[in-house]
């Protein structure tokens, strides 16, 4: 098992079964381009490397396969799927749909004062993530962030769609930080949001996560340009079958 899978199995430890644990390995695994598009997945190398039995493995392939992450190719194998430009923006419809109406409820009904200080306190969590540049716990604290005000306005079946649709989503948002994307820019796009909900301002809180959201649209073209063999239908694409894209004749 490679060093970066080693340290995913040990974060997701207490994530209750082994099928879930693995799930969400494997989920992270991809986010965070350990496995990248278009390699080839053995379920036995898996099954080996986590000494679990194959069962589990199939199973969060199957998951993997309805969250838009990997192909099962009957009689060539199972691949992890380029990132979909068009699943990309789909997804993000969806989540600022969800997450502006979520953040206009809780500016306009309030929230719990508990809900405010976490949101203060994952805050300054995030400042802590600039200097040592600490893209993966940000990342944990953004999601967190955004989780924190579903459930603070008790709309837990929202962020559970929020969480179905985000995985291609997912990894756009970490291929663009540090370099498209500064972490600095991300937190204070956050505190605004903070600081308008306290204001009880919904026309505010609604502005500004649109734009916290829409950010990933300015990102998305430099994105495709710099690494086309991610994304699907890109030049330079690697095919699922792992075989070199063929040239063009003159």
């Amino acid at each position: 098992m490679t060093t970066p899978l080693q340290a995913l199995w040990q974060e997701a430890r207490d994530d209750g079964s082994v099928r879930q644990r693995l799930y969400r390995v494997l989920r992270q695994s991809i986010i965070r381009m350990v496995l990248a598009p278009g390699q080839a997945l053995s379920e036995k190398e898996l099954a080996d490397a986590f000494s679990v039995s194959r069962q589990p493995v199939r199973e969060a392939f199957i998951r993997l396969s309805e969250a838009g992450l990997v192909e099962v190719r009957p009689q060539r194998g199972t691949y992890v799927v380029r990132i979909s430009q068009k699943a990309v923006l789909e997804a993000r419809f969806v989540r600022e749909a969800i997450e502006v109406a979520v953040v206009r409820q809780a500016a306009s009904q309030g929230v719990a004062e508990n809900t405010l200080t976490e949101l203060h306190d994952l805050l300054e969590r995030q400042r802590r993530c600039i200097e040592p540049r600490d893209h993966d716990r940000f990342y944990r604290l953004d999601e967190l962030f955004h989780r924190t005000l579903s459930l603070g306005v008790e709309q837990q079946a929202a962020w559970k769609v929020v969480e179905e649709v985000r995985a291609q989503l997912d990894r756009v948002r970490y291929l663009s930080v540090p370099d498209t994307t500064p972490l600095a820019r991300l937190i204070d796009q956050h505190a605004a949001i903070v600081a308008a909900i306290e204001q009880r301002d919904a026309e505010a809180a609604d502005e500004a996560m649109r734009l916290h959201l829409r950010e990933i649209l300015a990102s998305l073209p430099d994105l495709v340009r710099r690494f086309p063999a991610m994304f699907d239908g890109s030049p330079g694409a690697v095919p699922l079958d792992g075989t070199s894209p063929r040239r063009k004749t003159q």
